[in-house]
């Protein structure tokens, strides 16, 4: 009996040990262990701060993983191969492929929801996350019809689960020239509706975040374009002071964490109203 106590054991030991690197089809996603609570999946889009730049210098990502963003089985990653894994930094790295990607808010933001005690009286969900952000996009280039609009939908639907929210942060290319910073409140809040009719949720959260950085001079133009975005359930986060990574563009890998759990409280905020 005891040598099949302890055979139990390390067969037990063996399935814990090879759950992070588990992957799972979409259409056989009910034999995934992993996915077996409820899925609550959020969308994460835009340019360069979203699909994350916190640790890179000259090209090359440090490899530093802050203890929020560590993996855990509890929170999956869409692969661009349209494959549910379990999640890791650098969540976008198959994503946004043309350039070197590091550490951004995504698994702080769903380490702090699964923390959170919103579920004291629930069973968590496990968190599946969506990488669609590419760096160096204008917000025109995500309108209805684009290849990244498309993209993103697409995810969207693929992930098959309930959509908590779009987390949206994007911006910074749209201050180069005043022409698209003075059209970015209309482009966006068109974005916006566009997405809720295509997804079929008219009452889809989108909680974006107003840039703290910009690639030109019109940044506190699209700052307050951000900010007046007068459309229901549209949150925003401003991430103006956060730390920047010496290029006076991106975020630093804490400031990802931070921006990630202000993302988080606004979420549990809408969702506690509810």
């Amino acid at each position: 009996m005891a040598s099949l106590a302890v055979s139990l054991l390390l067969a037990l030991l063996r399935l814990v040990l090879a759950a992070p690197s588990a992957q799972c089809d979409l259409h056989h996603a009910t034999s995934c262990p992993g996915l077996t609570p409820k899925k609550l999946v959020f969308v994460l889009a835009g340019q360069s701060n979203m699909a994350g730049r916190g640790g890179v210098s000259r090209d090359l990502w440090d490899g530093a993983v802050p203890p929020q963003c560590r993996p855990s089985p509890s929170i999956l990653r869409l692969s661009a191969r349209l494959r549910w894994e379990v999640a890791r930094e650098p969540l976008h790295a198959d994503v946004d492929v043309n350039k070197t990607c590091g550490v951004g808010p995504g698994m702080a933001f769903a380490h702090a929801i699964l923390s959170s005690v919103f579920w004291a009286a629930r069973p968590p969900p496990v968190i599946g996350l969506v990488p669609c952000a590419v760096g160096g996009t204008r917000i025109e280039e995500w309108a209805r019809g684009t290849a990244l609009y498309d993209g993103l939908v697409r995810r969207a639907r693929a992930a098959a689960g309930k959509l908590g929210a779009v987390l949206w942060y994007q911006g910074e290319s749209d201050t180069v020239s005043r022409e698209d910073a003075e059209a970015y409140r209309a482009r966006m809040e068109r974005l916006i509706l566009h997405l809720r009719s295509d997804l079929e949720m008219p009452g889809l959260l989108l909680i974006q975040v107003a840039i703290a950085s910009g690639e030109g001079n019109f940044t506190e133009i699209v700052r307050k374009a951000q900010k007046d975005i007068c459309l229901p359930s549209v949150a925003c986060v401003d991430a103006k002071g956060l730390q920047l990574e010496a290029d006076h563009l991106h975020l630093t890998t804490s400031a990802q964490v931070q921006l990630g759990e202000m993302l988080a409280a606004t979420y549990l905020t809408h969702a506690m109203s509810k």
